[in-house]
């Protein structure tokens, strides 16, 4: 064996200790989650990832102690309050684009865990809704990196093109705020987007949006039973078990935890200070987790997955974006 066939490839060499120093940086206060997720993925891309298992391993790990955390932020007594007003309207309007962006998944032939995260962001809350639903669907990293890549992307877009659109169409602060809320995947660029347009648009989107963002719990219980169902049946058919036998439900249990943590800092006053440091740790965690979520892909993962992914995001964003502006510009649809 010659010498040159026993030395490491430099690229493995390399790689290590690249997600080692982006693993620290994405702990670091200017490191955005589309940063990290962006970062882990080029690494990964480029140099590869030697330690996937590693990498595996943490995502599963840390992604529900980030859910958890994120509850510190909820104030669930000004949510519910908004969510009760436009309950019905709320469970319409998930229940439209969940199933339209089902609908266009299954028509671009998306793969079908990708396609169901993509919805899911879009309908409730971007990228903490995919966290949340991820560990419960058991998708594969290159599926939740896609998803994530797909939302950040459109994110970014709406945060530079809502507020000239929403002054194009003269909407006041508390339409624009309500069409943020409704439109735009995360909390922290509908924040970005209400800052922008004005006190009052802040106010009624941030809390519009956090409401929304508590139907994480109903549609992470209802993908939890989905996932238990379809394996059993899977079981079931391949091994000729019954259904009783068939494999274990993952119980979502972090989504308790979540609704705990929002309960003890809503109604213990004491703990409002710990929850914003809960929160923000929680949120730190988060982008840690997407970095590594990033170092799981692969360029086989990619070539498999394909553009298809984000074609249907990029869709079923631009038909609930038009339908919302049509809806709030119409006056069809306020906050109470």
């Amino acid at each position: 064996m010659s010498e040159a066939a026993v030395l490491p490839r430099p690229a493995s060499t390399i790689a290590t200790p690249l997600l080692i120093l982006g693993a620290v940086l994405a702990l670091a206060p200017f490191t955005s989650a589309a940063m990290a997720l962006v970062g882990g993925a080029a690494i990964a891309l480029i140099f590869g990832n030697p330690v996937h298992a590693h990498t595996h391993t943490w995502t599963h790990r840390l992604l529900p102690l980030a859910v958890v955390g994120l509850g510190a932020e909820m104030n669930l007594g000004t949510v519910a309050r908004v969510g009760l007003h436009g309950l019905g309207y709320t469970a319409i309007s998930l229940t439209l684009v969940m199933s339209l962006g089902l609908l266009l998944g299954r028509y671009l032939k998306v793969d079908r865990d990708a396609g169901l995260l993509i919805s899911i962001g879009t309908a409730i809350c971007g990228g903490s809704a995919i966290a949340a639903a991820a560990p419960v669907l058991r998708a594969r990293p290159h599926q939740v990196s896609v998803a994530m890549a797909t939302v950040f992307l459109l994110n970014a877009v709406a945060l530079m093109v809502f507020p000239p659109i929403g002054h194009h169409f003269n909407l006041s602060q508390e339409a624009f705020g309500l069409w943020s809320a409704l439109a735009i995947h995360d909390t922290s660029s509908v924040v970005g987007a209400g800052l922008a347009y004005g006190p009052r648009a802040l106010e009624v989107a941030t809390t519009v949006k956090l409401a929304r963002a508590l139907w994480i719990v109903p549609m992470t219980l209802g993908i939890g039973y989905m996932v238990a169902s379809r394996r059993r049946k899977s079981a079931s058919a391949e091994a000729g078990i019954e259904a009783e036998d068939a494999l274990p439900v993952k119980k979502p249990w972090f989504i308790g935890g979540f609704l705990l943590v929002a309960a003890l800092v809503t109604w213990v006053p004491g703990l409002h200070t710990a929850g914003h440091f809960v929160a923000m740790i929680a949120h730190h965690l988060l982008v840690l987790t997407l970095f590594l979520i990033g170092a799981g892909l692969s360029r086989e993962a990619i070539r498999t997955v394909g553009v298809r992914p984000f074609l249907q995001g990029l869709l079923l964003w631009l038909i609930v974006a038009s339908l919302g502006l049509a809806v709030v510009k119409a006056g069809l649809l306020s906050v109470g």
